[in-house]
């Protein structure tokens, strides 16, 4: 793998894609009183925080962030959420992720929520690359990408610019 950057989405890109995902998450939820935008621990929560931000400048509709904690390395292990089970039951979630690369993480998600009765389970990611293991999509994605497997894309959340990057 070399160590050559190529940028795939700059700050003005990611800002559009947040925006149109908002929309998109804003059209399929119409008719809901509350969505609940889960960010998956590190990346996915800094998406998911975006994403509500971008959700609240266009709706009235009430959006409550969450954050589920998934360990990658071993996600047969617990899984937790920074909400009770009470607060997201029977209610329109949205499980976010800034890269969906082999489907693990999400399916590892979805998987969790299965648990648990809700009106409506949609998934986010910023950058979808077409390198799944598992049988999970994206309902709403920013970009699709088909790279080689050797090539892995990087997602940079920082206060003045979010950056997307192929490696």
């Amino acid at each position: 793998m070399t160590d050559t950057k190529n940028i795939i989405l700059n700050t003005l890109e990611v800002a559009q894609k947040i925006r149109r995902i908002a929309f998109q998450i804003l059209e399929s939820n119409s008719n809901e009183k509350e969505v609940i935008i889960v960010g998956i621990v590190g990346n996915g929560s800094l998406f998911a925080e975006k994403l509500m931000v971008d959700l609240n400048k266009i709706s009235d509709i009430k959006t409550t962030l969450c954050e589920i904690a998934i360990n990658k390395k071993n996600p047969l292990d617990t899984i937790t959420t920074s909400l009770k089970e009470e607060e997201y039951k029977n209610k329109s979630i949205v499980l976010v992720d800034d890269v969906l690369d082999s489907g693990a993480t999400l399916i590892y998600g979805v998987k969790h929520f299965l648990n648990v009765p809700l009106k409506r389970f949609k998934t986010a990611v910023l950058v979808n690359r077409n390198h799944k293991k598992y049988p999970v999509k994206a309902d709403f994605k920013g970009i699709s990408l088909s790279t080689s497997i050797k090539e892995h894309v990087v997602v940079e959340f920082n206060k003045k610019e979010t950056i997307a990057y192929l490696m």
